[in-house]
């Protein structure tokens, strides 16, 4: 290009109509891109999989979160079982499996 204050030639006015030219039907294209249906319906797509993605991804955490809660409350740090709430549960289950066995049976009769 010329330098600022100088007149231009015709070539590098013609060079510069060109690039700008090109520029724009660049820039056309694209936009005739971001429109087309098919390119809206794949944003959309992946929108609503991002969104799925994160909402099991935080559902996957708050498990895990309950899990080891749960998990801490019957094993210790050092992996072994706690015993004085182990055997209560134990117990409880027992009870409540053993009284949904007689009930059910007491039915058939």
């Amino acid at each position: 290009m010329s330098v600022a204050g100088t007149a231009r030639t015709r070539a590098e006015i013609e060079a510069r109509i060109a690039q700008r030219q090109k520029d724009l039907a660049a820039t056309l294209e694209e936009i005739g891109v971001r429109i087309h249906p098919s390119t809206i319906v794949g944003d959309a797509k992946a929108r609503a999989a991002a969104a799925v993605d994160r909402a099991a991804g935080t559902a996957v955490v708050k498990v895990n979160r309950a899990v080891s809660g749960v998990r801490d409350q019957f094993v210790s740090p050092e992996g072994e079982p706690r015993m004085e709430r182990v055997v209560p549960v134990a117990v409880l289950v027992v009870a409540v499996a053993g009284t949904l066995l007689l009930s059910s049976r007491r039915r058939r009769r």
